[in-house]
């Protein structure tokens, strides 16, 4: 019996040897091609991308999956508490696998055959590790037990702290966010060391399932799976039986994080942020690599331009009339909360509302306002009306009917019940809106720093929300007269003075075959006049002259020196400002006049960092040895060394500006001549008022702003750039320069102030009628005797010191207008 019972043994151990050589064979084949775990410790998960305004405010991220790494070292031990309760209780003291836990799921799993239940897991951290980064999703035996074994070898490899980052770092946590930093902003819009014990088991309980466990869809199922993991965190040790009671006494609270731009009025600045990013790098560094931009836009000074763009459209379009409803709806079914509240508004102009007209009588229409969402995204159930007086819609009176403008008697006349139009709330009222419609008319506005090139601020239009094409960097328009200062600096540069006269009188230029005749605005001539007065009153006929004499090959190479084109065809009509260009591209230009003549190149970013706080761009690439000093030895005051290249005498960038204050002061932009302070600027209006342009500065702020339709259409007689840009460019210099001290433009040291007259520019005494002080360079002056430029034009005089009688019958004559 005995040697029967030692031979079965001896079978026994035989056959057990052979099932575990067996099974060592097949683990060891399984197993010989397993990824190589080493690469955890190089891992670079996608990380989102972060945009900083220039007072580090946060204007925007980018990301494929919304992530941002974080240490474990900063995770609090109360969100580890909570992962490590919901998932693996023995994490740091198991070797990777979790013996206990694994015959207890093989035990459970076996009692519930056939009861349809699924199967319970027990996977450690550190399997859920190897699964998600070196394996499948396969739920296969194989894919098993090589999850066992990377576990085994990862835990060999690294420490628990590790271990545990890289999984809080991975794992995703639905509504598109991934790592646990990710998730405490996007379920909270909270840092992690906010969360509190609630939030914390909450977020712990979503890896198992965040769809299982959405907070708005299934929410009963996730307040019972995050009460659960409350449990386990007061069974294990985590959290008192007290402070477990209060956090499950709680809601789920989740307040999703807004998606997209964070800072108000920065979509069309952020946009480009992204596409220049994009352009340097590539799609993949923005929206996976974890950088952070530091830009240069100033947020105070991007709230003035908007308003103020936004102003000077609706200003222009409110006098044009009502052009009809944005939508209509039926609100046949009497609740119209619901179709109203399926049309998009506009999300960037948060003054105005959506509203849909119920009823129009005689002296007022009646409206129902667009229903408010909850935060899980459902229309709120409350339905809020309102009234439009006629007085707040009198301007909607002239409407538009088949093209033509025609004037009601009733608000019924222009809106009927469905009509969805936009609304703004009246001041100090409850129910009372007024009539809003989105413009036709588009512009833009860049205010720069002329020194350094940072855009401080950048509107591309009235709403990106509604049109996301940006008018100040991608619409290439005629900049009309605006040019003008281009052209008179070349000139200034190249032996002519503030003083030089040009004939201003009608002039016929051989073009090929036909003949180019330009006109003064207005058809009329002032015969000769000085450069100054030219550029004041922005006299065609003297520039075109102006031009002819010194050349449009030196013009075009001043205006590609000035960033403003590529490459500039040197024909007269560009002298005009008939060449396209950017909004952008013309603040550049007018910095360089701004800044004593030293090339810009605009900049809407100041620094880039990779995800390890790396700097791998810095816009001011200035140098200065002596700023790095570590302590003050009585050595002198560092500089920092400015070798940007010098395109304009410093004297000529004086001279330039002085005659375009002289445009402020008592030419076309005489309007903003109000705002009391030092400033230079120049209109710009182009044929048929299809485009209109400001283009100022102070020493120290260059702003350009633009008007026009998005296909170039005539705005309508008068529409001029004094007319309609200046006040925009007013507007927003009064409001960005409110704190400021008034700024004088500084004279170059050397140059001479001789007093002239102003017409004949020829040396005069002070303090007489029609006697200025214009600024000369060393060597130069007033001319000694009237010399002319531009009278051989007329019938073969040649360059004259005194005007015949022919001559001005022809300065008096002409007609029509152009620019």
């Amino acid at each position: 019996m005995i040697r029967l019972i030692g031979y079965f043994f001896g079978v026994g151990i035989a056959l057990a040897l052979l099932v575990a050589a067996g099974i060592a064979i097949y683990i060891g084949d399984l197993t010989k091609d397993l990824p190589d775990y080493e690469v955890l410790a190089k891992y670079e998960p996608p990380v989102t991308t972060r945009i900083h305004a220039a007072d580090g405010e946060l204007m925007a991220e980018f990301a494929r999956e919304r992530r941002l790494y974080l240490p474990i070292q900063a995770v609090p031990d109360r969100v580890k508490a909570a992962f490590l309760s919901a998932e693996d209780k023995n994490f740091y003291t198991h070797p990777g696998v979790d013996v206990t836990g694994l015959a207890r799921a093989v035990l459970t799993n076996a009692r519930n055959v056939g009861s349809g239940r699924r199967p319970v897991g027990a996977s450690t951290i550190t399997q859920q590790v190897a699964k998600n980064f070196l394996l499948s999703s396969d739920q296969t035996m194989q894919r098993k037990i090589k999850e066992m074994v990377l576990a085994f070898r990862i835990e060999q490899a690294y420490s628990k702290d590790r271990i545990l980052e890289l999984y809080l770092n991975e794992i995703f946590f639905g509504l598109g966010s991934y790592g646990i930093a990710g998730a405490a902003l996007t379920y909270y819009d909270k840092s992690v060391n906010e969360l509190t014990l609630a939030e914390s088991a909450y977020l712990a309980a979503l890896p198992k399932g965040p769809s299982n466990y959405h907070p708005f869809r299934n929410t009963d199922r996730a307040i019972e799976r995050r009460d659960w993991v409350i449990d386990q965190m007061v069974a294990n040790g985590y959290a008192t039986s007290e402070e477990g009671e209060k956090a499950k006494a709680t809601g789920l609270d989740v307040k999703p994080r807004q998606r997209g731009g964070y800072l108000f009025a920065g979509e069309y600045f952020t946009e480009e942020v992204r596409r220049d990013i994009i352009s340097r790098y590539g799609e993949d560094a923005l929206y996976e690599g974890g950088l952070s931009v530091r830009t240069t836009l100033d947020p105070k000074l991007q709230l003035y331009a908007r308003k103020a763009l936004q102003n000077g459209l609706l200003r222009y379009d409110t006098l044009r009339g009502f052009r009809g409803p944005f939508k209509q709806i039926d609100i046949s079914s009497g609740d119209w909360g619901v179709p109203l509240g399926e049309v998009e508004m506009l999300s960037d102009v948060p003054e105005w509302q959506l509203a849909v007209v119920l009823g129009a009588e005689d002296g007022m229409v009646s409206i129902g306002l667009r229903p408010k969402r909850e935060v899980s995204g459902a229309l709120a159930e409350t339905r809020e009306t309102g009234t439009i007086a006629v007085d707040d819609m009198q301007w909607a009176m002239r409407h538009v009917v088949d093209g033509k403008r025609v004037k009601a008697s009733t608000p019924s006349e222009v809106l009927k019940p469905g009509d969805v139009v936009f609304v703004q709330k009246k001041p100090d009222t409850e129910r009372s809106w007024q009539l809003r419609q989105v413009p036709e008319i588009e512009g833009a506005l860049v205010a720069m720093d002329p020194h350094t090139g940072r855009v401080l601020a950048m509107v591309g239009g009235f709403s990106y929300a509604d049109s996301q094409f940006n008018r100040a960097t991608q619409a290439y328009r005629q900049p009309g007269s605006a040019f003008k200062p281009i052209v008179y600096a070349a000139a200034l540069d190249n032996g002519y003075t503030p003083a030089s006269v040009v004939l201003d009188a009608p002039i016929s230029i051989q073009v090929g075959n036909s003949v180019w005749e330009p006109k003064n605005y207005g058809g009329k001539s002032a015969g000769p006049s000085t450069l100054r007065a030219g550029i004041e009153r922005s006299r065609n006929l003297m520039t075109v002259r102006l031009a002819k004499d010194m050349g449009m090959t030196l013009v075009a190479d001043y205006a590609e020196h000035f960033g403003l084109y590529d490459k500039m065809l040197p024909v007269l009509a560009m002298s005009l400002g008939s060449g396209e260009t950017t909004v952008m591209r013309m603040a550049s230009a007018y910095a360089v006049m701004a800044n004593g003549g030293k090339q810009i190149v605009p900049s809407l970013i100041d620094r880039i960092q990779d995800r390890y706080g790396k700097t791998v761009y810095k816009h001011d690439r200035r140098e200065c040895d002596g700023c790095v000093a570590t302590e003050w030895d009585g050595q002198a005051e560092p500089e920092v060394i400015n070798d940007r290249e010098q395109v304009l005498d410093p004297m000529t960038a004086y001279q330039i500006t002085s005659m375009m204050q002289g445009v402020v002061q008592r030419g076309t932009a005489v309007t903003v001549s109000e705002l009391g302070r030092p400033i230079a600027g120049k209109t710009g209006t182009t044929n048929d008022e299809k485009d209109a342009w400001f283009m100022g500065y102070t020493p120290d702020l260059v702003v350009g702003v633009f008007m026009g339709y998005d296909t170039p259409t005539p705005m309508g007689r008068g529409s001029t750039g004094g007319g309609l840009a200046a006040p925009i460019f007013k507007e927003f210099m009064a409001s960005a320069l409110k704190d400021m001290r008034p700024v004088d433009f500084q004279v170059p040291e050397g140059m001479k102030l001789i007093p002239i007259d102003r017409k004949t520019g020829m040396h005069a005494q002070s303090g007489q009628p029609g006697v200025i002080m214009e600024a000369f360079k060393p060597g130069t002056g007033p001319a000694d005797s009237y010399w002319v430029i531009g009278m051989e034009d007329l019938e073969g005089a040649g360059r004259a010191k005194t005007i015949s009688p022919q001559a001005n019958r022809a300065v008096n004559s002409g007609a029509g207008g152009l620019y």
